[in-house]
């Protein structure tokens, strides 16, 4: 089978042939004829098998031989949990249209809104958001969904999961119910799999073969104590082939501190965590491609938003919490038929539940490995100076205004007291996520 096969448009298949493809992966060459078709589709697959253009490319097809009900009103809206992720979709669909006239733009928070309801207002055929800016956008009534023909829920088990569910709801509520969705992800555990009844009618499923870690990945583990994570780690780096390394942290705090012991010890290398801007987040993930970077630092909303197909290491200096969440990790590894290693630092007796799931999802028992030359007996420090943060200092209470708000910082407060661009935003972004919580929780990374 090829892409001729499909009877895609010309100028569809223009763009496949200028990029040189000419097989389609398992996923495209089972779920692009029902979603040509016009059928709700729900595909599973591995992470880096090529869903994207599993629906990428009969959208296209799609927009180019249906007539448009409301020209320069968004057709497609397409959800992803992550900014990166968004991005990623869009520089599909520009290099599978590249012959085409289709029009993209993305949608997320963090950065300016103004851009982004001028380019709404140009016209776009194809939205790529994030689900919090895309409500604001509805909420101000500077994008019309009401002429949407198909809905993508891409890493639709995230979404769910990460507690995406709500705003997930209210873009159904928004969009057209006549109306084709598409659900695409790595994994969907049965109890999101229900939760995705209400979204789909009458919907093909396409899986192919198990929900597991490539093939192409090695797996290891490295018991070591939680005191001694980062010089086992910079040991580690010595032993490794150290040009394209992905390390993964469970907070924002620690995926900033490693990465600046890294630099010290010599290495290029840059973090990734949701409290950066987004113009710092591209350039990480830019020198990262294009190789300034050797390694990059990131919390888990790098896990799906990373497409290089070169990266050769995946090391978990914090295990995941759960054996979708590593499978996820380590899929950044061992893409496009290449190899790839994935290590995990793991704390004795702390981690086991989470290795026995992921020893499970693997299908056998991962390697437990040593570093010959590193001392396991150095004691633990008597506090936590590595990741210990600076006291803040006191500050004075200022009077507040007559005028202002009694309650300046609370989300509750009306519209006139919230600023438009940091719904959807980070930290940096002039705002705190609305998860809330400190620098040193878990990452959403303020993709809302």
């Amino acid at each position: 089978m090829n892409f001729d096969s499909f009877a895609l448009h010309p100028s569809v298949l223009a763009g496949v042939n200028a990029l040189g493809y000419v097989t389609p992966t398992p996923i495209q060459a089972e779920a692009m004829p029902p979603v040509l078709a016009g059928r709700d589709v729900m595909g599973l697959a591995q992470t880096g098998t090529g869903k994207t253009a599993a629906f990428a490319l009969p959208i296209l097809h799609r927009l180019l031989t249906t007539p448009a009900p409301a020209p320069g009103k968004p057709r497609v809206l397409i959800v992803a949990p992550t900014r990166e992720l968004a991005e990623q979709i869009s520089d599909s669909f520009a290099d599978l249209g590249q012959k085409t006239r289709v029009r993209t733009t993305t949608v997320y928070g963090g950065v300016n809104v103004n851009p982004q309801i001028a380019r709404l207002r140009a016209g776009v055929e194809i939205v790529v958001a994030c689900p919090g800016r895309l409500l604001d956008h509805v909420g101000q009534n500077t994008i019309d969904l009401s002429h949407v023909e198909v809905l993508v829920l891409d890493e639709a088990d995230q979404m769910f999961d990460m507690g995406f569910l709500p705003d997930i709801r209210r873009i159904l509520r928004v969009v057209p119910a006549n109306r084709q969705t598409l659900l695409f992800s790595a994994t969907m555990p049965d109890d999101i799999r229900r939760l995705v009844a209400e979204a789909l009618t009458n919907p093909v499923t396409v899986q192919i073969g198990r929900v597991e870690p490539a093939m192409t990945v090695a797996h290891a583990l490295f018991p070591v104590a939680q005191h001694l994570k980062t010089p086992f780690l910079l040991e580690l780096l010595k032993h490794t082939d150290t040009e394209s390394v992905l390390i993964f942290t469970r907070t924002k705090h620690r995926a900033r501190r490693v990465g600046e012991q890294i630099e010290k010890a010599g290495y290029r290398a840059a973090s990734l965590q949701g409290n950066l801007s987004q113009n710092r987040r591209q350039a990480a993930l830019d020198g990262f491609k294009d190789g300034t970077f050797q390694i990059l630092v990131a919390t888990d909303i790098a896990a799906r938003g990373i497409d290089v197909s070169g990266v050769s290491h995946v090391i978990n200096y914090d295990i995941p919490d759960t054996a979708d969440a590593y499978i996820h990790r380590i899929g950044r590894t061992g893409r496009a038929a290449n190899t790839g290693d994935a290590f995990s630092l793991v704390v004795p007796g702390e981690d086991d539940l989470t290795v026995r799931a992921i020893e499970r999802a693997t299908g056998k028992p991962l390697e437990r490995r040593r570093l010959p030359d590193f001392d396991y007996n150095q004691s633990a420090p008597s506090r936590d100076t590595e990741f210990a943060r600076p006291p803040r200092e006191p500050q004075r209470p200022r009077r507040q205004p007559a005028s202002a708000s009694p309650y300046p910082h609370s989300r509750y407060a009306p519209p006139s007291h919230q600023s438009s661009g940091n719904r959807g935003g980070n930290a940096s972004a002039g705002g705190a996520s609305r998860f809330g919580g400190r620098s040193g929780s878990r990452d959403t990374g303020g993709q809302r």
